[in-house]
């Protein structure tokens, strides 16, 4: 029987909204990584970094089936400042619960709807705690507190925690930590957490995954690393990887809040003593069961763009991609289904649900053509893809959840700048990608070349002008169709003279409408508008054009053409 359900609460919201005296208001336990010391967070009174605590309580009546006694919250108090936005992506993703902690007398700011953003992602439930109520004044608190409770269930009507629980607090009444006024509706928060609070799906099947937020060496024992599990298992004298420095070490000793333990699984937070290695190569990152990460150097990606997002998500443009605690720049490429109807037999599944280590995606489909976009749309059900390729190799999940920003912008602009979500559906961990992979991925672009019919060459055959240029290899587009105006279908046979005309042979032959408007009855144009190649004109004084159409594979080393 296991002794204790541990239960991952995200404490986000804006800055200064109070996340961190929440969490010490709640917990009776604080890990070596909770309230950073920080010198510069002490300073400016804001939290850097991730910190976590956790306080136990009874078990609730409906989570009562015999295999747990207690339950434990470890709470993870993420920074709220826009310009830490790697660090709550990197908290985020081991998230079970989300409480949004709000500023009851400003209400919603900039960074609580980044952390919303954010919390939509990764988490499916949400409650929100309005703090600070001890700056009211007593004659005005209950409206005040049920005024803002309507102006936030307005905003959130349009997320998927609309009608989320909300209640309020006062985490530090008088803002001072000398001051010893005890806070206020913390026991009825606690029992909304216990209302709310639910069996994770947890499993100590697959490789072992473990986010390391905290890294330090205890002399004589060994270096500490806590964290939390995002998948597997591990029980002491296992062999662990460090993947960022590519070490295996062994386990010597596991913790869960100061208490020893012999292994631990997904979902747990726990720190874990291994043989001695210099803990500055891990102030932050990911350790496995040897093998278990790869180095990535692209991926494909399924992605939507986010809807608070005003900015365009393009081709060839650059964005910030935070993948766990890495976050390095890329380069994005879009492409989705063509225009052949295929995109109806294809379910899209919702990103929402892509939490690391609870989603298992589908293989990417490298034998279908997909159509080259320029521009990530929005749109429900709609299915895009992206390759993304990477300036810095990044050690990650081979279905990690990605999310694309732009944290270049102006961090003072009340703008999102979130930019896109993703999740990897084919991890290319090979170097030479471009040469090896990339010829694989059939991303096409459509094409249209015109030009026009000079003149008739015999009954099957016209030499056409303008249809490529003089210093195109006429070879690669031998045998491809094309369609005159007159209504022939013909098919290019090959270069005529040196000056770029092409014969086009037309295999049932040329009607007599057609011969005798190109032959007798017509005449050549003397002058050619710009633009337009010089060629015959028929009796009614049309131009006939030709016209061919087809696809050009973008990753295709040989530049084949191909026509459906």
């Amino acid at each position: 029987m296991e002794e204790t359900l541990n239960f991952n609460i995200g404490m986000l919201g804006h800055v200064d909204s109070g996340k961190t005296s929440l969490s010490k208001a709640l917990s009776t336990i604080a890990s070596t990584a909770a309230f950073d010391k920080n010198p510069q967070s002490k300073e400016r009174g804001i939290t850097l970094d991730l910190g976590f605590s956790s306080f136990t309580i009874d078990l609730p009546d409906h989570l009562k089936d015999g295999k747990y006694k207690k339950l434990q919250y470890t709470l993870v108090d993420c920074p709220g400042h826009a310009s830490l936005i790697r660090t709550i992506i990197g908290g985020a993703q081991i998230i079970d619960l989300m409480v949004l902690v709000v500023d009851v007398i400003k209400g919603v700011q900039t960074q609580t709807a980044e952390c919303l953003i954010i919390g939509e992602i990764i988490c499916n439930k949400m409650l929100v705690v309005l703090n600070k109520i001890d700056l009211i004044p007593e004659n005005k608190k209950v409206a005040t507190i049920e005024k803002m409770s309507k102006r936030m269930q307005k905003t959130l009507e349009s997320t998927k925690f609309a009608g989320c629980p909300i209640t309020a607090v006062s985490a530090n009444p008088g803002a001072s930590e000398s001051d010893c006024k005890e806070p206020e509706g913390i026991s009825n928060l606690i029992q909304v957490l216990q209302q709310n609070t639910y069996v994770p799906q947890r499993s100590a099947e697959g490789p072992f995954i473990f986010s390391v937020d905290h890294c330090f060496s205890i002399r004589g024992q060994g270096t500490v690393m806590t964290g939390t599990v995002l998948s597997g298992q591990v029980c002491v004298n296992n062999t662990v990887e460090i993947s960022s420095v590519q070490e295996c070490k062994k386990v010597k000793s596991i913790q869960m809040f100061h208490k020893p333990t012999q292994s631990v699984k997904q979902g747990d937070r726990a720190g874990i003593c291994v043989t001695q290695f210099d803990p500055k190569l891990l102030e932050r990152g990911l350790v496995c069961s040897p093998g278990a990460l790869p180095t990535l150097y692209a991926a494909i990606v399924t992605l939507s763009k986010i809807n608070y997002f005003s900015g365009e998500v393009r081709t060839k443009m650059k964005f910030h991609v935070t993948i766990g605690h890495s976050t390095v720049m890329a380069r994005i490429a879009l492409f989705g289904f063509g225009d052949d109807g295929t995109a109806a037999n294809h379910e899209s599944k919702p990103l929402d649900d892509a939490v690391e280590g609870l989603t298992v995606t589908d293989m990417f489909d490298f034998s279908r053509d997909y159509a080259y976009q320029d521009e990530l749309i929005k749109g429900k059900g709609l299915k895009q893809w992206a390759l993304l390729e990477f300036e810095k190799p990044v050690v990650c999940r081979p279905n990690s959840l990605v999310i694309g920003s732009k944290l270049d912008s102006d961090i003072h602009a009340n703008k999102c700048r979130l930019a896109f979500r993703a999740q990897i559906v084919e991890a290319i961990t090979d170097k030479e990608y471009s040469k090896m992979l990339l010829p694989k991925l059939k991303v096409y672009k459509n094409k249209t070349r015109e030009g026009a019919v000079e003149r008739i060459h015999d009954d099957y055959n016209v030499i056409c002008k303008g249809l490529l240029k003089k210093e195109t290899d006429v070879g690669l587009f031998t045998g491809l169709k094309v369609s005159l105006s007159s209504g022939e279908q013909g098919l290019v046979e090959g270069s005529f003279g040196l000056s770029g005309k092409v014969k086009v042979r037309v295999p049932t032959g040329l009607s007599e409408e057609t011969k005798a408007a190109l032959a007798g009855k017509g005449k050549k144009s003397r002058k050619k508008t710009a633009g337009e190649p010089q060629a015959i004109i028929n009796s009614e004084g049309k131009v006939v054009h030709v016209t061919m159409n087809f696809k050009r594979y973008v990753y295709d080393p040989s530049k084949k053409m191909t026509q459906s």
